[in-house]
């Protein structure tokens, strides 16, 4: 019987990752982007074009699809979540479930004007825990540190595309995606601050996920959640003014 062949030890100059090992290996997206994306929204149809066959992690091998960002290169303002969730997945969209109807009405009751916004995810793979499905509903897992640092590169593209007015973190999953563990929405939620992002300054209003009031407890919490939450977004109103 012939020896089984050991797998090469030596690594990519590119990735570090091993040679002969699978792309997800290396937790980066980067070799996936196209090189010139171009710009405005031919720019971002090319973006998603290429994220569509990303394998860039391991998320993608149970998602359904990638779930690239949505909305005009042209937008005011920048909204970035968690991950996709159930729908996204099943639609391709980000936001198209009952958190993004959660927000497209916050945004409005704020008077932002929806088409005036760009929305995307931290990660762009829908990522589920199989243990906990019910029935044909399959339950959101968090990410990991790995797994957000491997979409980096992907958000970093949408953000130079876009170059927003003003730039929403959606939970804390998103704001550690783009400014490291220290990052607390509690702490820093429904304020305006300057931050060097990517070789450009954003104006950063961190606030809730909008599924977080789904998850509030009764009525009341619900009700308190949801305007907190607008009070966010309404000082991203007065910035746009």
């Amino acid at each position: 019987m012939a020896a089984k062949k050991a797998t090469s030890g030596k690594r990519t100059k590119e990735s570090g990752q091993a040679e002969g090992a699978a792309p997800e290996e290396a937790y980066d997206a980067t070799p996936f982007l196209p090189a010139r994306p171009g710009s405005g929204n031919a720019g971002l149809r090319r973006l998603r074009e290429s994220a569509a066959g990303c394998r860039g992690c391991p998320l993608h091998r149970d998602a359904t699809r990638t779930v690239f960002g949505s909305g005009d290169a042209h937008a005011r303002v920048f909204l970035v979540g968690e991950q996709p969730g159930d729908q996204e997945d099943r639609q391709g969209e980000p936001f198209v479930g009952p958190a993004g109807r959660m927000l497209d009405r916050a945004l409005e009751e704020a008077g932002i004007d929806p088409a005036q916004t760009y929305v995307t995810n931290a990660v762009k793979h829908f990522k589920w825990a199989h243990e906990e499905g019910r029935g044909k509903r399959r339950i959101h897992k968090p990410s990991t540190l790995r797994e957000r640092a491997a979409c980096g590169p992907w958000l970093a593209a949408e953000l130079a595309l876009t170059e927003p007015e003003v730039l929403v973190v959606l939970g804390a999953t998103a704001g550690k995606a783009l400014f490291g563990s220290s990052f607390r929405v509690t702490r820093e939620r429904g304020t305006c601050t300057e931050r060097e992002l990517h070789g450009r300054t954003e104006r950063v209003v961190p606030t809730i996920h909008p599924s977080a009031i789904l998850r509030a407890g009764g009525d009341k919490e619900r009700r308190e959640a949801y305007e907190g939450f607008l009070s966010d977004l309404r000082v991203v109103a007065r910035l746009l003014e």
